[in-house]
């Protein structure tokens, strides 16, 4: 008898929240006020992020700068390091379009 309860109950609050969640109205269109507000907290969020990665980056680098020092002075050998700079993409070969070249 209990779990036909359970079920019942269970039905009326999905049912109820279904209901209420089809009559909420839709929101209404962002101002121009608030669109500038949304792209600035964009671009400060952004920032914020290149920001933190730098710092990141400047605390990796001297993390790494202490060690091999700390390495060196114990008499150490350290290789090199072993990650080099992120070279940029080569340029993709242009495909030529067109007819083929006649013999």
């Amino acid at each position: 008898m209990k779990s036909w309860q359970a079920v019942c109950a269970a039905a009326l609050v999905v049912g109820t929240f279904g209901l209420a969640v089809a009559k909420l109205p839709a929101p209404p269109p962002m101002t121009d006020a608030q669109k500038a507000a949304a792209d600035e907290t964009k671009a400060k969020a952004a920032a914020s992020a290149a920001l933190g990665a730098q710092q990141q980056a400047a605390a990796e680098d001297r993390v790494a700068a202490h060690y091999f020092a700390d390495m060196k002075t114990k008499g150490k050998q350290v290789p090199a390091a072993q990650m080099a700079a992120a070279a940029p993409p080569a340029p993709a070969p242009a495909a030529t379009k067109g007819a083929p070249a006649k013999k």
